[in-house]
């Protein structure tokens, strides 16, 4: 949510918790109006949760009552990233696998299709 590359120091996963969501994904861009470069970074948010039935609970808070992303983090993350799911700009490379890989591929400000 010292790191060493490859291990991501804010997913949470040591714990062996679920990273539910990556959303808001705003990828870095210095390139021209309305054209996103590849990223080396981008800003995450993540709901960690060790039982599925919170993960299940989050994302009906989040996809059916349509409820704030940081206001669901506030209530069901059990990590550090709990006060709204930020974990900040993370550059490519510090994150764990799966999780990094939902991250780059996301477009900016959406929410993750599945449960990492």
């Amino acid at each position: 949510m010292g790191k060493t590359k490859g291990q991501g120091g804010g997913s949470g996963g040591s714990k062996g918790g679920k990273n539910m969501k990556v959303a808001d994904n705003e990828k870095e861009s210095s390139g021209k109006a309305g054209k996103l470069k590849a990223a080396n970074s981008v800003k995450v948010r993540h709901i960690l949760c060790e039982k599925h039935s919170k993960v299940m609970e989050a994302l009906v808070k989040l996809t059916e009552e349509n409820m704030r992303f940081d206001k669901v983090a506030e209530l069901y993350s059990e990590d550090k990233a709990k006060q709204g799911g930020s974990l900040g700009w993370m550059n490519r490379g510090s994150m764990v696998g799966e999780f990094q890989d939902a991250a780059f591929a996301l477009q900016p400000s959406a929410l993750g299709e599945t449960t990492v």
